[in-house]
């Protein structure tokens, strides 16, 4: 049985890629970029026909697991390669379950478009290309779904938990502080929502993250906005 995670750091592959670093596992690492054009060769197109990173391979007893979107990848990960014990990233409960589906989703459709702007128009762009009227209205659209973040926040402080979906960091977790932190550029809309900041802080501060981190910067950013999912 063997793993493979096709795409870089610097990019939506670094979901998967932290979910398999969390979980402890052993995988190859295929570090494709957009530029030098593998995504787009027939061999890549074989296995994801959209031409996009990530993808992952798993090579099971039963047969060849094929799977990309970058989300899907990462809740694979935690199903069906970690350890529904309470103790990582894996959901240990329906509940947990419920909170990690829900939550990725969300985050696909209600924050990763306005954070990406954000972190291309604040921070990636040379300054020439940067249009800062597109970042500020997208930081604005952005108090709106930050909001049901503080307020789920909030709700679990009450109940005694720090994290998304418990009292521990969970692959919830993982899967929203992975493109919130695309976000990190705008200083003035976390620091509107505390908590998510301080919960944000946390998220990124793991040793998996920061492992991430290192291995991003062997590498280019272009893939976020070009050739990632």
């Amino acid at each position: 049985m063997s793993l493979t995670i096709y795409g870089i750091a610097a990019s939506r592959a670094v979901r998967p890629l932290w979910a398999a670093t969390e979980l402890g596992l052993a995988y190859d690492h295929v570090p494709l970029r957009y530029q030098e054009g593998a995504t787009r060769s027939a061999e890549f197109r074989a296995l994801n026909p959209n031409g996009h990173i990530p993808v992952l391979v798993d090579e099971r007893p039963e047969g060849k697991v094929v799977l990309w979107e970058s989300m899907a990848c990462t809740l694979y990960l935690a199903r069906y390669h970690g350890k529904p014990d309470g103790v990582g990233i894996s959901p240990a409960t329906p509940e947990e379950d419920a909170q990690a589906l829900r939550w990725s989703f969300w985050t696909v459709t209600e924050l990763e478009k306005d954070a990406l702007t954000v972190l291309m128009h604040r921070r990636v762009m040379p300054e020439a290309q940067r249009k800062s009227d597109l970042a500020a209205a997208a930081e604005r659209r952005l108090n709106v779904p930050l909001a049901v973040l503080e307020a789920e926040l909030r709700t679990q402080h009450g109940r005694g938990r720090d994290w998304l979906a418990g009292t521990r960091f969970t692959v919830a977790d993982l899967c929203v502080a992975s493109v919130l932190a695309w976000a990190m550029p705008a200083r003035a809309l976390l620091a509107a929502h505390p908590l998510s900041a301080q919960w944000l802080v946390r998220c990124l501060a793991r040793p998996a993250q920061q492992a991430m981190r290192e291995l991003a910067r062997q590498y280019g950013v272009e893939d976020y906005q070009k050739n990632s999912c």
